[in-house]
């Protein structure tokens, strides 16, 4: 322009650098900060202290996932009193249902007349206020149900979007970590069974429970699939009822309370969950077919792996299984992903082929691809296991010597 269009000067332009210097970051040796290091907070629900690896961290942000109707908001609110019970206070947010509605949960679990006056509702969406009520109360624990319900007014979007659920997870982590309250937020769950909203919101919380269960059945399953402050693979046992979460101390009975071994395809699986063995029944039943292509029904297992084990079966034990529909399932409910099953599942499949009954047999091991059966992890946990429950006999391979699916058809008579 040749001028300063301000004050109309004719000299030219300078350019001029100015470097803002930051102050230096607070630091704090490793040492003070374990001096100040709070204790855990039990809730005093045992599976639940289980899964989260002895208690709430104070300050953690817990993530609680799972499908309608499951129970998420029932244990929560069970939790809740339980940490009122425990000498705690806690809120629940609620902006799904009404407060009333929750009381009227709350006086069917019976846990009215247990919380007093330490268990707080509050039923808005908003972000903020929430936040201020929570730093007004000071309670132990306050339970979101759920965050994609949840909304921030400064932020564009509508609730449960990826804006909100992001933004609304980050304000209340900045306030867990400020305040050294615990937080729980409940997540919706997508048709896959994953948790709904961005990836970005299970990076962002310390703890990622799962919590899953059978339809036909009143068994729950809550699992741990991250923990900051724990081991993972953990899982804690529960039965939905009228009268809400009841803890099921010993799930091996529970799951093997209407076994039968006089029945073809059956065998008992010793599982391990984390520092847990879990004795649970595998069913196989296979049946001539009468529709092309032949039928592969798989529930509790890996389908891939099972379509594997029955390509080495129809191989290294010479069975005809291609015009054959198989069905294998894991009694309960029970979802297993260790390859230790594999054995069980093949012992299941060639029992009801053959018609032939196992009894009391319980087995595990990896079988692979060339038909060896490899050994695994645990072996005498799970041989304490099964003899505890009254098991007979026990198939698996032994650590010191070479062992294959025809051996172990030839210890139950099978070969």
């Amino acid at each position: 322009m040749g001028f300063c269009p301000d004050c109309g000067s004719k000299e030219p332009l300078t350019e001029r650098v100015s470097r803002a210097t930051a102050s230096p970051a607070q630091t704090d040796t490793l040492e003070a900060i374990l001096a100040d290091d709070p204790p855990r907070q039990p809730i005093g629900m045992g599976e639940f202290d289980r899964v989260l690896g002895g208690g709430l961290v104070p300050g953690s942000v817990v993530l609680v996932g799972g499908e309608p109707g499951v129970g998420k908001s029932t244990l929560l609110l069970q939790a809740a009193a339980c940490r009122v019970q425990e000498g705690g206070s806690a809120v629940i947010v609620t902006a799904e249902e009404s407060a009333r509605q929750v009381g009227m949960r709350a006086r069917r679990l019976g846990v009215d007349q247990l919380a007093g006056e330490r268990l707080h509702l509050i039923a808005d969406p908003d972000v903020e206020r929430v936040i201020a009520a929570a730093n007004q109360l000071r309670p132990d624990l306050v339970v979101i149900d759920s965050i994609q319900t949840v909304s921030s007014p400064g932020v564009d979007g509508a609730p449960g979007g990826v804006t909100q659920v992001r933004e609304s997870g980050a304000r209340l982590l900045r306030f867990a970590k400020e305040s050294g309250i615990a937080v729980v937020m409940v997540g919706h769950v997508t048709k896959d069974g994953g948790l709904a909203g961005p990836k970005l919101l299970e990076h962002m919380v310390d703890v990622v429970l799962s919590l899953e269960g059978d339809p036909d059945h009143g068994l729950r399953v809550l699992r741990a699939q991250k923990n900051r402050f724990g081991a993972t693979h953990v899982a804690g046992m529960f039965e939905m009822g009228n009268e809400g979460m009841t803890e099921i101390l010993d799930p091996s009975k529970s799951f093997l309370a209407d076994w039968r071994g006089d029945v073809p395809g059956t065998v008992v699986f010793p599982a391990v969950e984390g520092r847990r063995s879990i004795t649970v029944e595998v069913q196989a039943l296979v049946v001539a077919n009468k529709s092309t292509p032949p039928r592969r029904s798989v529930r509790g297992l890996q389908s891939n792996r099972v379509h594997q084990l029955l390509a080495a079966l129809q191989r290294h034990a010479v069975l005809d299984l291609a015009p054959l529909d198989i069905y294998v399932n894991v009694v309960g409910g029970w979802q297993i992903a260790e390859p230790a099953c594999d054995l069980p599942v093949a012992l299941a499949v060639v029992s009801s082929l053959h018609n032939v009954p196992l009894g009391a047999t319980a087995a595990w091991g990896e079988v692979g691809l060339g038909g060896e059966v490899r050994s695994v992890s645990f072996h005498a946990r799970r041989e304490d296991e099964a003899r505890r429950i009254g098991v007979e006999r026990v198939v698996a391979s032994p650590p010191d010597r070479r062992f294959d699916l025809r051996s172990a058809l030839l210890a139950v008579k099978l070969w």
